[in-house]
């Protein structure tokens, strides 16, 4: 069998990866071949970080900033509850978040410019608050500033065979196909791309948790009976098994049906990087063990909820037990959290409650777990809705727009001080009143918990340096 003559590509590395080829079908699109990669720099003091990040824009005034005395219009149809925290009051429809407000804070005061969903989500998930020279709002370019999770693949290292920084249950897609730009590496280069776990891949035609929450903002609840989390395929091919792995003949075999493939990847990755992990990664039981979500305990799965929205936070933090150190959840694709019509009954049947029940899970498995105060959680999305409740052309119910100038992200664990509020929002609820923060100070505070040096730099693919702090981490979150 001929190998291609790369010179970075040496034949063991070839057989070693060819052996896993079947994996691809569990994973991303691009596979182990574009996503195993772990940074060879960093201190390894990193805390571990799972990022919630709500697609769409999560209502501040219909959560956790509500204005209870501004008029009907402002204040919309829920009430306040009280928290755990003495003069803390949430949406009547976080109950369970209400309970452990002593595990989590808020910041209210989180704002930029845009209004728009594409700017919206490369602001929040790189955070920095302009667009890149040539953005297109219609689809990731190499010119796109690197994402919060590629900065955490480049500079930190994994442990054991996992890679440092993973996102799931799937990339943020809308329903019409366009990818949201600001979730890659952009200016870093595609080999410190994140690993893009494929575990829900129906959304995109679609809202919300399934099988339970399932909806459509104009038609209510949908059959999500159908639809399965699908957990990544890490088993050897048929007929492939561990001592089989390890005999190069018969790997090479193997390897035959593959050539065209992996000649073809060759070109393009550099796998021979992050191959020895992929291998590592299939002989290990343990480390598979971190994406099985519906092997797990019953009574922990039905905690979190048995929906997308669990799964992917039970697998979160199993993916931070095997030593992650960045996990980027969505929860809820095709901008589920774009509440324009029915935003009411939207909210509090469909998103609100499996949320409420999931966040609520993961703080308690952390913190029964040990791991709490060495975990930042944090949840955000691309901006806030409007003050103003309104009503959309043809729309049966009201909703809320756009809205850049304010939102409120929720941080708990990894040091914070519980209950407490940072910043806050004017009586209606639509700009900072006291102590704005950016999208910058935001990602300052996701990278300070990662233990990455406010003097770290990063370089593009031409070699040029660039800092990855632009603003100061939220040190009123912290004890």
């Amino acid at each position: 069998m001929k190998i291609p003559n790369h010179p970075t590509i040496s034949r063991r590395t070839m057989i070693r990866a060819g052996s896993i080829g079947a994996l691809g079908s569990g994973l991303s699109d691009a596979g182990l071949l574009r996503a195993l990669a772990s940074s060879e720099k960093g201190d390894g003091k990193a805390k571990s970080v799972i990022y919630i990040f709500l697609s769409g824009g999560l209502s501040q005034i219909d959560t956790f900033d509500m204005k209870p005395e501004a008029p009907l219009e402002i204040r919309g149809e829920f009430d306040p509850i009280k928290t755990k925290t003495p003069g803390l009051h949430v949406c009547e429809h976080l109950p369970e978040l209400a309970k452990r407000s002593d595990h989590w804070a808020l910041c209210r005061s989180v704002t930029h410019r845009w209004n728009e969903h594409s700017q919206g989500h490369h602001i929040m998930l790189t955070g920095r608050s302009e667009t890149p020279q040539g953005f297109d709002p219609n689809k990731p370019r190499p010119e796109d500033y690197p994402s919060i999770a590629a900065m955490a693949n480049r500079y930190l290292k994994g442990s054991g065979p996992l890679p440092p920084s993973m996102v799931l249950p799937e990339k943020i897609i809308h329903r019409t196909g366009r990818t949201l730009p600001g979730q890659f590496s952009g200016l870093m280069g595609e080999r410190w791309e994140p690993f893009f776990l494929n575990c829900s891949k129906y959304n995109a035609a679609s809202y919300g948790a399934y099988p339970d929450y399932l909806f459509h903002h104009a038609k209510g609840k949908v059959d999500g009976s159908t639809k399965q989390f699908i957990e990544p395929d890490l088993s050897l091919p048929e007929g492939v098994g561990l001592d089989r792995l390890k005999d190069r003949l018969s790997i090479s075999r193997y390897l035959d049906s593959q050539q065209k493939h992996f000649e073809n990847e060759a070109q393009v990755r550099e796998f021979d990087r992050y191959t020895n992990m992929a291998v590592s990664l299939l002989a290990d039981p343990k480390t598979k063990s971190a994406f099985d979500v519906h092997g797990a305990d019953s009574k922990i799965q039905d905690k979190y909820g048995r929906n997308a929205f669990g799964w992917s936070l039970l697998m979160a933090r199993q993916l931070v037990e095997s030593g992650v150190k960045l996990v980027q959840v969505n929860l809820g694709n095709n901008e589920a959290w774009d509440t324009h019509q029915a935003g009411f009954p939207s909210l509090k049947n469909f998103l609100l409650p499996p949320t409420d029940r999931a966040v609520s899970a993961l703080l308690d498995d952390l913190n029964d777990r040990g791991m709490l105060e060495n975990t930042l959680v944090v949840m955000a999305s691309e901006f806030g809705r409007t003050p103003k409740v309104f009503k959309i052309p043809k729309a049966k119910l009201p909703g809320r727009d756009h809205w850049g100038a304010v939102q409120t992200v929720l941080f708990a664990g990894g040091g914070i001080t519980g209950g407490a509020v940072v910043g806050s929002s004017d009586s209606n609820g639509g700009h900072p009143a006291s102590d704005p923060h950016s999208p910058e100070d935001f990602a300052a505070t996701i990278y300070r918990a990662l233990g990455i040096p406010q003097d770290a730099h990063w370089e593009d693919l031409t070699g040029r340096p660039h800092p990855i702090y632009h603003g100061n981490p939220i040190n009123k979150l912290f004890s």
